[in-house]
């Protein structure tokens, strides 16, 4: 999608690596945006990431043809009842939320009367945080998953698949309903878990730790707030997640006698091949992914 007037609404991490990679792929595109902290909008300036800034989301939208919010979960369905009555006519409204279900509800009520709303969830980050740490290369090759309704735009979805394209994501549709199930396992559930492993340890234990303790829980050092509101959004496919776990973990429990030995190889054997097969598919399509036309 070759946007003239871009707005993004939060300048966090994600907002302000789209900023910067649009600034790199999108030569004439304009950038506005929107934070809260005056601070956050020099920082951006400086970085030569926007064009234009304002401490009000209204005035940030007027005249974008894109809006992609990119502030947390919480913060997404107050923002798009702020701008979906100032919205240009037909404009198109996206967001990078790491839940869906409650957001595209959200904003396919807001925007329905001016213009026209799909969720995204770009699937690139890092437990840092903040415009300081914003990376123009920090989508590429990365997953970004739409997650269309019955009542989805088709043009509006075909241009924000093709802006994340743009950026270099490889794009894959879901409802929000399946993007929320799924991901509570693969992301929303890892995170809780990294963080209860780091909080069960014995100080003396933490003191002993290597690499792959760290490799393991490298996630928990994620902003509390951005989280807390991720699990919360999410609880009920979490809480399921956590039931799973506790099977699995309890089944593991069973193994643990020396009667069962070949059993426990057999289990730890499974999960490594399941893991260097996921390692060989990532890197594949990493490497093989070509944007569509």
């Amino acid at each position: 999608m070759h946007v003239q007037r871009l707005s993004i609404l939060g300048l966090g991490l994600l907002g302000g690596s789209i900023a910067l990679a649009v600034k790199n792929r999108i030569k004439d595109c304009k950038i506005i945006a929107y934070a809260h902290r005056r601070e956050t909008l020099n920082a951006a300036r400086e970085l030569g990431a926007i064009d234009e800034g304002y401490d009000q989301p209204q005035a940030a939208v007027r005249g974008a043809e894109l809006v992609i919010l990119c502030t947390p979960v919480s913060m997404i369905s107050p923002l798009l009842e702020q701008i979906g009555p100032v919205l240009e006519d037909g404009a198109v409204a996206t967001d990078v939320g790491s839940t869906k279900r409650s957001i595209v509800a959200a904003g396919e009520k807001a925007c329905s009367s001016r213009g026209h709303f799909v969720g995204s969830h770009p699937m690139a980050g890092s437990e840092k945080r903040g415009i300081r740490h914003a990376r123009a290369d920090l989508f590429e090759g990365a997953v970004c998953m739409t997650t269309p309704t019955e009542r989805t735009d088709p043009a509006a979805l075909g241009k924000v698949e093709k802006f994340w394209e743009t950026l270099g994501m490889r794009v894959r549709r879901i409802s929000p309903e399946d993007h929320d199930r799924l991901l509570a396992d693969v992301s929303h559930l890892p995170h809780a878990v990294a963080a209860a492993l780091v909080s069960m340890q014995d100080p003396e234990a933490l003191g002993l730790c290597g690499k792959g303790f760290l490799d393991m829980t490298r996630i928990a050092g994620g902003e509390a707030g951005l989280w807390r509101d991720i699990l919360l959004d999410n609880r009920d496919n979490v809480r399921m997640g956590i039931q799973k776990l506790i099977q699995m973990l309890g089944g593991l429990n069973g193994l643990l006698e020396p009667d069962r030995a070949d059993e426990l190889s057999r289990w730890l054997d499974a999960a490594a091949q399941q893991r260097q097969r996921l390692s060989s598919e990532v890197i594949s399509n990493r490497e093989g992914f070509t944007p569509s036309p």
